[in-house]
């Protein structure tokens, strides 16, 4: 790829990211006085601003399958930062995060003006964001986590954790599975993995000196929650998810360990 075109490519992310900034200034300024601050407006203010943000990053973007018509908890694969503005970009949504993000230079800051609930591993505070994202969700405010709780390779899938889907049962909404998979030249992209000691201006160096990949996004059947325990919901969307991935069902590990010996 040229250099020019790749100087280019970064020129257009930095104009889109100071525009969000600008607007998220404008949100910073409401919220002070207390006017139109709604999670709503930020979610919608997030959608538009991911949309923007994805059209500059080298992907070529294709969706499949249908946009829910209800608040649901969506839940995905997790391969890379940009897994968010992706999937940002589909539908009003706020996300849940891990609390490192909120200290990162601009896009910790812009993450908290979007809406994004942040928690901290291992800090006990679990119930304490169970409880903000069951409120979340019967305020009919539709909210993507990833329950995989790191990033992967793209190659394979880590066991769905169930304890903040009970969320979900709480507030009785179902789940919105989502499968999200990055190609080069029809092969798991090695590049797009945000993963190990990766940093964001390495990563987006590397993403930037390459040309475009392709991601694919499926939109799976909800899941419904009521009357679940949270450990089945969360084995039903793995499923669901690593099928979409892989075209294969992911056994369970005893089975698995079975068969090995």
């Amino acid at each position: 790829m040229s250099r020019v075109r790749g100087y280019a490519r970064v020129a257009r992310v930095l104009w889109v990211i100071a525009l969000g900034l600008t607007i998220a200034g404008a949100f910073g300024v409401l919220e002070r006085l207390r006017i139109g601050n709604s999670m709503a407006r930020r979610q919608r203010w997030a959608s538009w601003f991911m949309t923007h943000l994805s059209g500059a990053l080298p992907f070529r973007v294709t969706v499949s399958g249908e946009l829910p018509r209800e608040p649901m908890l969506w839940v995905s694969n997790h391969v890379s930062w940009t897994d968010i503005p992706l999937l940002g970009m589909l539908a009003p949504l706020s996300f849940l995060s891990k609390a490192e993000v909120r200290t990162w230079p601009v896009a910790g800051w812009l993450a908290l003006k979007a809406g994004t609930l942040f928690i901290r591993r291992g800090s006990g505070d679990s119930r304490l964001i169970q409880r903000q994202m069951t409120r979340h969700l019967q305020e009919n405010d539709a909210l993507m986590i990833f329950p995989e709780g790191t990033t992967t390779d793209g190659r394979s899938l880590r066991t769905f954790h169930g304890r903040l889907l009970s969320s979900a049962i709480d507030a009785g909404v179902p789940l919105q599975p989502v499968a999200i998979r990055y190609l080069r030249d029809g092969k798991p992209d090695p590049i797009a993995p945000f993963i190990g000691d990766d940093d964001l201006l390495s990563h987006l160096r590397r993403l930037f000196a390459n040309e475009q990949g392709d991601v694919h996004i499926q939109l799976l059947p909800p899941i419904a929650s009521q009357h679940q325990e949270r450990a089945a919901l969360a084995f039903q969307a793995q499923q669901a998810v690593h099928l979409a991935l892989f075209g294969e069902v992911a056994q369970p590990r005893a089975e698995r360990s079975a068969k090995a010996a």
